[in-house]
């Protein structure tokens, strides 16, 4: 329904996260949250444009609180520190207010050929939603508003449900036919009469539009992170097939009571506005969808145990096959090799052999005969008719040496 409020790098020095956030190991969750609301408005880069110091220190403070808002991140670090973390994998997060001209067109250019650039919320936004001095439009349940906001800016709108719609569920979708980016937020409110910044859903491509929604249906929803995927395909493309399904992460909040509650649309575009189209609806007369809402995702996370597991034998099988199409190839020039020698042996067994002149008389080798020139038989015949004197009766004239000159005169 909503991500955690941040995906940060990791800071170049650790430090214990309860530590940075100076809540004990026992701490609840929303004692946690409010520790890190107070520090990260305290840190942000916004308030703190020339202090390198605070920059880092909310660096710190996002990445504590990204490990111990998480139940499975808090658990692992619980047990096994840091070591239970794949530095690398941790999401990247940017802010907008504190970027140059340039960098801000390279984080456009990077996000418009795919790359997954997730950015922070302004302060500004924050400070005036937990000063309670924004403007809150109403949503009301069955309806639609369409609008355009600008970039770090936010639209903030009132959903009020009774205790039958809380009890039936809702949903809150906004889609920008523009395939503008956004965010769509969720605050709770303060004790001090302001809200507070709790879950966060940025816009995904669908098709021809983008979109994000929270779902509040009384049974455990997921979310698709596709950075995640995005990430493993910049590691290891032949990997991504397999982390496909691991972006997929439980919502932190499935039911809302009945109530005012607060949204917002904040513009996450680079250089332009973010059109949109917000509605809230009852889940009531959406029934059938629920129950096939939770079957797919049944299915998907049965899938994705299944992928985990065969990607295990795929790797040995890929390992198998590397092994033995290596073999293949030593196999082929091996027995080419073979098939070669037996034809050299094959062409030596012949009469026609170079011989081998070297001033001296010929080397004969393999056991042949050398090669006798044979002539023409009747050059050596010692009898033109065959006569036992064996003389040449050359005297004789032939019919065809006899002188015809002047047989062509004309008798008289």
């Amino acid at each position: 329904m909503g991500s955690k409020m941040e995906g940060p790098s990791t800071p170049a020095i650790r430090r214990d996260p309860y530590e940075v956030l100076s809540v004990s190991r026992d701490s609840t969750d929303q004692e946690i949250k409010t520790a890190y609301r107070k520090l990260a408005l305290k840190y942000h880069p916004d308030k703190n444009a020339r202090n390198p110091e605070a920059s880092e220190l909310f660096k710190e403070v996002a990445y504590s609180y990204s490990i111990l808002s998480d139940p499975e991140k808090r658990r692992q670090y619980d047990s096994a520190g840091f070591e239970a973390f794949d530095a690398d994998s941790m999401d990247m997060e940017i802010d907008l207010s504190n970027l140059g001209t340039v960098n801000t067109m390279f984080a456009a250019l990077f996000s418009k050929l795919g790359v997954p650039i997730k950015t922070t919320i302004s302060a500004n936004v924050l400070e005036e939603a937990l000063n309670g001095t924004i403007t809150v439009r109403p949503l009301p349940i069955g309806t639609s508003v369409s609008g355009k906001v600008e970039k770090q800016c936010a639209h903030f709108f009132g959903v009020t449900i009774n205790e039958q719609q809380a009890e039936s569920g809702f949903v809150v979708r906004v889609t920008s036919n523009a395939q503008s980016k956004f965010k769509l937020l969720y605050f709770e409110q303060d004790a001090n009469g302001g809200y507070g910044l709790a879950l966060q859903e940025d816009s995904e491509k669908t098709g021809k539009a983008t979109s994000a929604g929270m779902y509040f249906l009384h049974f455990q929803v997921y979310r698709m992170d596709s950075t995640v995927n995005a990430l493993a395909m910049a590691k290891d493309p032949e990997a991504a097939f397999f982390k496909r399904l691991e972006g997929l992460q439980p919502c932190e909040v499935s039911e809302l009571k009945p109530g005012t509650h607060i949204f917002a649309v904040y513009g996450d575009n680079f250089f332009k506005t973010a059109s949109y189209t917000i509605e809230a609806i009852c889940a009531k007369s959406y029934e059938d969808t629920n129950h096939k809402l939770k079957d797919i995702e049944a299915q998907i996370l049965r899938k994705r145990n299944e992928l985990r597991q065969f990607e295990t034998e795929y790797r040995k099988a890929l390992a198998h096959y590397q092994e033995v199409t290596d073999r293949y190839t030593r196999e082929k020039q091996s027995v080419d090799e073979l098939l070669r020698q037996r034809d050299n042996i094959h062409s030596s067994f012949t009469v026609a052999r170079s011989i081998n002149i070297s001033g001296s008389s010929s080397n004969l080798s393999n056991g042949s005969t050398s090669k006798v020139d044979v002539e023409d038989p009747r050059a050596e015949s010692p009898v033109e008719d065959g006569g036992s004197d064996g003389k040449d009766k050359s005297g004789k004239k032939k019919w065809f040496n006899l002188n015809l000159k002047g047989s062509d005169k004309r008798l008289i």
